[in-house]
Parts: structure tokens; sequence; C-alpha cells
């Protein structure tokens, strides 16, 4: 609720693309860069697509905590799904706001990226919950190879 409630207050006029432009000019300055104009301007669109991205993955993930289960471990499918579909419709109400507060517009575009930005976030849970599970995997494999090396019997082919 907190992270949606962000969300919400990054959508008022107070975080417009003017405050991205100085965000972004001060980044580029202190590392010491020089850009035109034409290669700042695609700098900065993908710099506030990629916030979008950024804060839509966060959303989704604490969605899919929020829906499950703390006894529950590992992947859920459903509820990576409803996570998903949570942050999509708060994306449409943060557009909706933004259509209303000055000096900011609502972007069907940015709905789609924020849900492309949800949809990263349970992609990445879901790629790291599958190299955890093969890690363990691994993991037990090599301590049943090391018991039976210590007994002196051949393992059977897997």
């Amino acid at each position: 609720m907190t992270w949606g409630l962000l969300i919400f207050y990054l959508s008022t006029g107070s975080f417009g693309g003017s405050l991205s432009t100085q965000l972004l000019k001060q980044i580029i300055d202190i590392l010491h860069l020089a850009v035109s104009h034409e290669t700042f301007v695609a700098l900065h669109f993908l710099f506030r697509k990629l916030a979008h991205l950024t804060e839509y993955a966060i959303f989704s993930l604490l969605f899919y905590q929020c829906f499950g289960d703390a006894r529950e471990v590992g992947w859920r499918t459903r509820r990576a799904v409803w996570s998903v579909v949570g942050a999509a419709l708060y994306s449409l109400t943060d557009e909706l706001h933004q259509s209303i507060v000055p000096g900011r517009t609502a972007s069907w575009m940015d709905c789609g990226v924020d849900t492309a930005g949800a949809a990263l976030g349970m992609l990445a849970l879901y790629g790291g919950e599958r190299l955890s599970r093969a890690r363990k995997t691994k993991e037990a494999a090599s301590q049943g190879n090391k018991r039976e090396e210590g007994t002196g019997r051949r393992q059977a082919p897997v």
C-alpha cells in the first residue's frame, strides 16, 4: 500500500518532466559526459520509461508478497498473474490521476510500460526461483555423490 501511495505522490505536478530533466542533467554532469540535444531527448525518454518499468516491477513484487501466505515457498503462477493484473489496474488509476493534475498528462503508452515492468518483475522473481531451485538440486546431488563415495558404492546412472 505504501508503494502505491508513493506512485500516487510521484504522479503529482512536482514530479513531471522538468524534475527528471534536471536529474538527468546532473547525472550527465557527474559522469562528465557531453551529449547533443537530440541524444539528451532520447536519454530523457528512456530515463522516464525506465523509471516506470522499475517502479511497477517493484510494485508487482510487493503485490506478489501481499497475495501470498508467508508459509508458502516457491513460485505460484496464479499469484504472479494477479500481481501483474493488480499493478496494471493501478497503472490505469495512476494515469487517470495524472489526467486531472495540472502539468501532467495521461498516457496509454505509460500504462503499457507499467504493465511490462510488472511482468518483468514477475519474470525476475520466476528466474530467481528457478536458479535457486537448480542450485539446491545441484547441491543435493553433490551431497548424495559424497555420501555414496564414502560407502564405496557405485552411483546408478540418472
